[in-house]
């Protein structure tokens, strides 16, 4: 039973007194307190404890007020974010609550059919460790968190299935591979399992994990369906489990079969369109995480030379080789390494995956060198090659909103059915699949899941066989060096490809822009944001005319009425059809939504050119208006909720938190400006203010620091030589 002490009473009322000093709503700080309240008392939560008295000791109220002020969020298929002690962290508690709601929402789905025996879920995980990089926790204190890996909570997690007396299969004890997020979802079709779990969190910093999960058909639940599963989350209140051995001693937890493996690689090999077309020489990187089950796995099996980048092939979570140690395809600078060796080698591609190798980075030789392409682009040269190779019975393209209206035109003029209006997140195409599986119709289109050409996201997503219902960097890495190896027997390139789609259809720029603001204080933002957005949303956008405000929670609109909770939060987005100056067609398009998987806002920016000019022409007309139109709107946004920051501070990396952007414009750089003129040393001063802000700081910011230095000229040469840009 929970037994109030005296300590627990002085820390509560203490931390009363402090979290009243933090800018965040009454709501928030009581909720904190109670969750607070509860691990203070609970045998359960008694190993943290050492860990929480020093946070209070040390005056960390901050993160205490975000460690407990809300359990974390039951998102898009299941829980990501820190590792760490608090119910808003995800450590041993939260990942289990979870999996016992899981249990549960699958014993509501089989409901009272004939007993197929226990239920059976497959388990995959990634290569993260959490070492507390940030320095969060006292060191020198018990922490049941520090040095767990993604292993060790797939263990955990077999054993709280065990407990509630499901089968999970996993890879043996000692394994030295991993099942990355699509070979999953193949495993889970593959073997007739109930569901599924991925222990990952993507490419999120390191010290972050997550848990995914998956239904039956191989893909994650949508709306409404996703809100019941989060409700049975939500009810649990204490987890059990069984240790993994003895769960494992009792035949609950079965060993993962290489033979699945070769089954995933044969499916994807299957895709081939032009097994003649094997020329193209490829350099791969995995950034530390499972791509080199997938990617290269499936090439070399279909015929391909592929090299491996070797300082970022070991499996480690802490992304020691990676730029910022962010392990992101969409990151071009984590490609550097791997395109490097190619340049070395003579090779033609490189091709890099984020840590659960679901999402596809590339770079292609050129005239200039090795050009990265962006995940607009991928998609558009994925459904041309695929589209133009085959004639198709009846070909369905599907994509998400945020992506690039360029797929929709490649397949309408091969023929295509397209799906063009999907919420963000992969799922919904998987659950397109399963709507063409059941009823022949998904949407506005009509046909079988076989009929989908490809599936396509803005953020490096792919898919090119209804066999897995979750984007795979591994079927995409086929087409793309099919697609290169072709161009090559007529001395083309990917570029060459990409620019004759311009040519035929108008050069299009995508423009995406985060802004990341941490903790309550910084979700209390972006909530304010998207209603102030909403209620009073600006006619002018730069030189920019706002035509047009789609809101895509409106229950009137062509989405129809929200269907749950987890629906609402998907459909919070914000569409704006703009024009130029004088005119009355819709050139360019905005988009606003708050992330649903990190703690920041998502601007996606796009601009169409005119089809027949020439793209040395539009190409730097065009990208500059994109990136002109995304800075105007950050700005004007971010001072909806006090936010001022000069254009400049704007181009600070996306990767660093939007309080680290204010003290680079407002206390660091006019510090060093300050000695600069005064003939005083700087002494370390910018190494020393830039290193909250991340690995590789200096790089982060360089953009940044160039901008104000052009609009700068007297001082801006000193000021670029002493932050290195």
């Amino acid at each position: 039973m929970p037994v109030a002490t005296p300590d627990t009473e002085r820390t509560l009322t203490d931390a009363k007194a402090a979290f009243e000093a933090l800018p965040v709503r009454p709501e928030v700080r009581a909720a904190a307190l109670a969750n607070l309240r509860r691990w203070l008392e609970s045998d359960e939560f008694a190993p943290y404890l050492p860990q929480i008295r020093s946070l209070e000791a040390r005056g960390r109220w901050d993160v205490l007020l975000d460690s407990f002020y809300q359990v974390l969020p039951f998102g898009t298929g299941g829980r990501r974010g820190p590792v760490g002690i608090g119910p808003n962290r995800y450590n041993p508690w939260t990942l289990g609550a979870s999996v016992q709601g899981h249990v549960a929402f699958l014993r509501e789905l089989r409901g009272a059919a004939p007993d197929r025996g226990p239920l059976h879920v497959v388990i995959a995980y990634d290569v993260r460790c959490y070492r507390d990089a940030n320095g969060v926790y006292d060191p020198a204190l018990p922490n049941p968190c520090l040095g767990l890996t993604s292993r060790d909570f797939a263990e955990i997690a077999a054993g709280v299935y065990a407990e509630n007396g499901v089968v999970t299969t996993l890879l043996a004890p000692g394994s030295t591979t991993y099942v990355s997020t699509p070979e999953l979802s193949f495993a889970i079709r593959h073997l007739a399992a109930d569901g599924g779990l991925n222990v990952s969190a993507s490419h999120n910093p390191p010290d972050d994990n997550g848990g995914k999960f998956y239904n039956a058909r191989g893909g994650q639940e949508v709306p409404p369906n996703d809100e019941r599963m989060a409700a049975h989350v939500d009810r649990v209140e204490r987890v059990r489990g069984m240790p993994f051995a003895a769960a494992r001693a009792a035949g609950l937890v079965r060993d993962y079969s290489p033979a699945i493996h070769e089954a995933y690689v044969a499916v994807n090999v299957a895709t081939s369109l032009r097994p003649d077309a094997r020329s193209a020489k490829v350099v791969f990187t995995g950034l530390h995480g499972t791509g080199d089950t997938t990617v290269v796995d499936v090439l070399r099996s279909a015929g391909f030379q592929v090299e491996v980048e070797p300082t970022q092939a070991p499996h480690d979570g802490a992304f020691p080789e990676v730029p910022f140690r962010t392990p992101n395809p969409e990151v071009r600078q984590s490609m550097d390494r791997a395109v490097k060796l190619a340049t070395e080698r003579g090779a033609d591609l490189v091709m890099a995956c984020d840590p659960d190798a679901d999402r596809i980075g590339l770079c292609a030789r050129g005239p200039a060198g090795f050009r990265f392409f962006t995940g607009n682009e991928i998609a558009v040269l994925v459904a041309e090659y695929r589209l133009s190779q085959v004639t198709w019975l009846n070909p369905i393209v599907m994509q998400t909103e945020v992506t690039t209206d360029l797929v929709r035109r490649v397949a309408v003029r091969h023929g295509a059915q397209v799906v063009t209006d999907l919420m963000v997140g992969f799922k919904y195409i998987g659950d397109g699949l399963g709507q063409l599986e059941d009823t022949g119709r998904f949407a506005t289109v009509t046909g079988r899941p076989e009929d989908m050409v490809v599936g396509v996201e803005e953020s490096h997503g792919v898919l090119v066989t209804s066999a897995i219902r979750d984007k795979d960097a591994a079927g995409a890495a086929l087409a793309l060096a099919e697609y290169a190896s072709l161009l090559s027997h007529d001395g083309r390139t990917l570029t060459d490809a990409l620019e004759t789609i311009w040519a035929r259809e108008g050069y299009v720029h995508n423009e995406l822009v985060s802004t990341v603001m941490r903790g309550a204080a910084g979700k209390a933002r972006i909530d304010r944001i998207q209603a102030s957005m909403r209620e009073n949303p600006p006619t002018e956008i730069g030189k920019w005319r706002v035509l047009e405000v789609l809101d895509r929670a409106d229950p009137s609109g062509p989405l129809g009425p929200i269907k749950s909770g987890t629906d609402a939060a998907s459909r919070d987005v914000l569409v704006f059809r703009l024009a130029e100056p004088g005119g009355s067609e819709p050139t360019a398009r905005l988009i606003l939504r708050p992330s649903g998987t990190e703690p920041k806002n998502k601007i996606y920016v796009e601009v169409v050119g005119r089809p027949g000019v020439p793209a040395a022409t539009e190409i730097p007309r065009v990208s500059g208006e994109a990136k002109a139109l995304a800075l105007a709107f950050a700005e004007g946004m971010l001072a909806r909720v006090g936010i001022e920051l000069p254009l400049w501070a704007l181009r600070v990396s996306d990767l660093v938190a939007i309080e680290y952007k204010q003290h680079l414009a407002e206390v660091l750089l006019p510090e060093v400006r300050r000695r600069i003129a005064a003939g005083a040393p700087l002494d370390g001063l910018v190494d020393e203010g830039l290193r909250p802000y991340g690995k590789d700081p200096r790089g982060l910011v360089a953009d940044a620091v160039r901008a104000w230095a052009d609009q700068n000229a007297d001082e801006g040469v000193k000021v670029r030589e002493a932050f290195g840009a």
